[in-house]
């Protein structure tokens, strides 16, 4: 057997310093790294107060970035890419989806998300709301349409029954997904009393699947940590 390799993974610290902090490309990879098996060492950064031999490690960079083989990563997309391609049967899972519009559905959610949570003018909220809900609709829609394994096994199938976006375990797809999604459900609440619409039958069920996993459950960084990264840039609407 080849020698498994040295992984280290840099993320972003909580405000304590003491746990991970409030980044979904953080926890995008420590989920990827998680669920192929691989071996690796995480460490918080801060980087206000990080040594200068960790700074120089990848000048100008914020976490996350990774070290594999004593060769620095610094971009999330080419690091996913790296590890995909270099993590690979049979000795770690395949983490791809097996459909292309899986690694696309939600990516409009958070852009429609920071422009209704960033308003503070309750006359133009329920239009933003509308706009930021109708990109969880479509969502739901992706996840209550049955893909084509799921009509070759079934062809009469009209729902979904599957866990995640492309099938029944997580991708690469989930782990940009999910932890966005975290964010979204913890800041509405407390900003906008708003919770995702249980109607929203295909999202509910995607999430509650999702939340069972460790490999999201404990990646994700406390709610209290996502609040006060959002306490700058989230606005309670003006009465």
């Amino acid at each position: 057997m080849a020698e498994s390799p040295k992984i280290e993974l840099f993320v972003k610290a909580s405000v304590d310093a003491e746990s991970v902090g409030n980044c979904p490309f953080s926890q995008r990879l420590f989920m990827i790294l998680w669920l192929k098996g691989a071996n690796f060492t995480l460490t918080t950064v801060d980087m206000k107060r990080a040594p200068a031999v960790l700074k120089a490690l990848a000048p100008g960079s914020q976490p996350p970035f990774l070290i594999f083989n004593d060769e620095v990563k610094t971009d999330t997309n080419k690091i996913e890419e790296f590890l995909e391609e270099n993590l690979t049967q049979p000795e770690y899972p395949k983490l791809c989806c097996r459909y292309k519009e899986s690694s696309g559905a939600g990516d409009d959610i958070f852009r429609k998300f920071s422009g209704y949570i960033k308003n503070p003018n309750s006359g133009i909220n329920n239009m933003l709301e509308t706009k930021f809900l109708s990109t969880l609709v479509k969502l739901n829609m992706y996840l209550e349409t049955p893909l084509p394994h799921e009509l070759d096994q079934n062809p009469n199938a009209t729902q979904s029954t599957r866990l995640y976006l492309d099938g029944e375990s997580l991708t690469l797809a989930d782990c940009n997904l999910l932890p966005k999604l975290n964010i979204v459900k913890v800041v509405c609440k407390q900003y906008r009393d708003f919770d995702i619409p249980k109607e929203l039958k295909g999202l509910t069920r995607y999430l509650d699947n999702a939340y069972k996993q460790d490999q999201f459950r404990y990646t994700c960084p406390n709610n209290s940590e996502i609040l006060i990264a959002y306490h700058s840039v989230a606005k309670y609407l003006n009465k």
